[in-house]
């Protein structure tokens, strides 16, 4: 590593997340869209989370204001986009976010439904099918209607048809291909995710064109201009990071990030343990120091899965307590720029946090995590979260 560059180490780092994600009492962010603007974007894979996400990056804004935000407003809008990955996007955003779906996972996505279609019988030509299928849903969400998964199945015979795979498997069975034809449609950027029919902490969408939902056509940009908007939105929030972490992040190929990385005229920085990283231009100086912070973040948080390298945050004796083998995040409780614990409720409601052997938090540090219990408590008022995403740590189970 050349000894001109800057060294960027990881207390710097954790100063600079800890008031770019909003998560310093003294830097939060304003609304939910503030919020997601402080991540780039709010990971939408559990429905919870995007509340969660806000919660935690604000004051005094209830879950009510974030179904505001998606619904009426619709400042923030779920796009499935990268690594095949539903977000809460800023709608500024969705010009990329649909210019790097549409480039590189719809047409994936169509070739394996196609495929799927034809092998299990539900028609000879595949991807006539899937045509045909598409243009139903398409024609029955015209004039403004949104319409579930489970009604747009019964009204259309063109989507009728399951497929049984894995039976031998504990994730195998028959499934109907209705909701990944709509899936597709989503991620082709011609229907959306609109309103919502259950609770805020459950994801039960009702779909709709995407141009009456936003009320006007969105254009996506071309795949290499989308993937450099969303670097520079990243390394704005996220940097430095290496060119692994951008990489992973944007679910691109090597040389498609390294491309990006040129287009917004990154530039190298030292990390810890003899590593480079990258920044904007303008990003180089030191970013100034910051007081102790507490913050309890829910599953699949976007600072929890910002970068693949986690080591300026999370100590590696950890990971395998606080992410499954997929590298999905659980809740994770930070003091200081540092994950010490993820967080649980009890039967009443009431947030708990677990702290993960060996951090040496100290009494400052567990009273400031309380309070943010606390706060957890109030803001989710007697609302109890389940997980599809619960770490070990979240269940009580040892390290195997």
């Amino acid at each position: 590593m050349s000894g001109s560059l800057r060294l960027i180490d990881d207390r710097e780092r954790r100063a600079r997340l800890a008031v770019r994600h909003g998560l310093h009492p003294e830097h939060r962010a304003r609304d939910p869209l503030d919020a997601a603007e402080a991540v780039v974007c709010l990971h939408a894979t559990e429905a919870a989370t995007v509340h969660l996400a806000v919660g935690a990056r604000t004051e005094a804004v209830p879950p009510s204001s974030v179904d505001d935000a998606l619904y009426e407003h619709r400042t923030i809008v779920k796009q499935l986009a990268m690594r095949r990955t539903l977000f809460a996007f800023p709608r500024e955003l969705l010009p990329a976010a649909l210019g790097v779906v549409i480039g590189r996972i719809a047409p994936e996505q169509r070739r394996l439904i196609a495929r799927d279609a034809a092998r299990h019988g539900i028609a000879d030509d595949g991807d006539a099918w899937l045509d045909a299928a598409g243009a139903a849903v398409l024609a029955h969400l015209s004039g403004g209607r949104a319409r579930s998964a489970k009604e747009l199945r019964e009204a259309l015979p063109e989507l009728a048809g399951a497929i049984t795979i894995n039976e031998d498997k504990k994730y195998g069975g028959t499934f109907n291909l209705a909701p990944r034809v709509l899936t597709w449609l989503g991620a082709e950027g011609r229907i959306t995710r609109g309103p919502n029919a259950g609770h805020w902490r459950l994801s039960k969408p009702a779909w709709t064109l995407m141009d009456d939902w936003l009320g006007g056509a969105v254009t996506p940009l071309p795949l290499d201009e989308a993937y450099a908007q969303l670097v520079r939105r990243w390394l704005e929030r996220f940097g430095p990071g290496t060119l692994e972490d951008v990489q992973w992040w944007l679910g691109a190929t090597k040389g498609a990030t390294r491309a990006a990385l040129a287009a917004v005229g990154a530039v190298e920085v030292a990390l810890e343990r003899d590593r480079v990283g990258w920044v904007l231009p303008d990003d180089v100086d030191a970013a100034p120091e910051v007081g102790p912070w507490a913050a309890l973040l829910p599953t699949l948080d976007p600072t929890t899965m910002g970068w693949r390298e986690r080591e300026h945050h999370l100590d590696p004796a950890h990971r395998e307590l606080l992410f499954d083998s997929n590298g999905n995040g659980g809740t994770t409780a930070w003091w200081d720029g540092r994950i010490v614990g993820a967080w649980v409720q009890d039967e009443d409601g009431v947030v708990r946090v677990v702290e993960c052997p060996g951090t040496g938090l100290g009494t400052e540090g567990r009273a400031a995590l309380a309070k943010e219990a606390e706060r957890l408590t109030a803001w989710l008022d007697g609302v109890r979260i389940s997980n599809v995403y619960s770490s070990r740590l979240m269940k009580g189970q040892p390290l195997p």
